[in-house]
């Protein structure tokens, strides 16, 4: 073979040689099948009808919620602001809420405080959201009274494993325990 016919060799798809181009090996099925699951675990959810209320001035955020929550089986109230969100509170009151924490007009902190002060809403479980980075708004949430925190935007596995945290036996959403603080050695002084 010339060298003209060695590198047009190397630019077909053919392999160079005469010889006859060797057969792959035949698969052998398996018996076993192959699952695609998504899940590590079954997804625990509230009982069927648990009635969540969602307050974002997000228009998709509220859809997106509301599209997960119901194919579960949830039933969902939404307001598109603080003050609409409150009012939703009495006359329809949820079992959990959603709460954004910027918001036109009353934000989320002031909301969330609002909810804690009223004895008829106060032990309503609440997941606070932000698509703020800054843990600092998680931390004022929890101390406020946030029972979770949520950044946006957010996973729909993400969304449900923020609910079963907060399910009881009863798969009802409940104010989340206090964590334990942990008890911290003293450390000798220097001086």
């Amino acid at each position: 073979m010339g060298i003209l016919e060695q590198i047009r060799s190397l630019f077909r798809r053919e392999p160079p040689s005469i010889a006859p181009a060797p057969t792959p090996a035949p698969t052998i099925a398996t018996s076993a099948p192959q699952i695609n699951e998504r899940r590590g675990k079954e997804r625990i959810n509230a009982r069927e009808g648990t009635r969540v209320l969602i307050i974002d001035d997000s228009k998709t955020i509220v859809t997106v919620l509301k599209k997960f929550l119901r194919s579960a089986g949830y039933e969902t109230l939404e307001a598109l602001d603080a003050e609409s969100g409150l009012a939703q509170l009495h006359s329809h009151p949820p079992e959990l809420i959603f709460l954004d924490i910027v918001l036109p007009g009353i934000n989320g902190f002031a909301a969330l405080r609002a909810i804690r002060r009223d004895p008829a809403t106060r032990d309503i479980p609440v997941i606070m959201m932000s698509g703020n980075e800054q843990a600092m708004e998680q931390f004022f949430g929890t101390r406020i009274g946030a029972d979770d925190f949520m950044k946006k935007p957010f996973s729909r596995y993400e969304v449900f494993f923020r609910i079963e945290r907060l399910l009881d036996d009863d798969l009802i959403p409940r104010r989340a325990k206090p964590r334990i603080a942990e008890s911290v050695t003293p450390t000798p002084s220097l001086t």
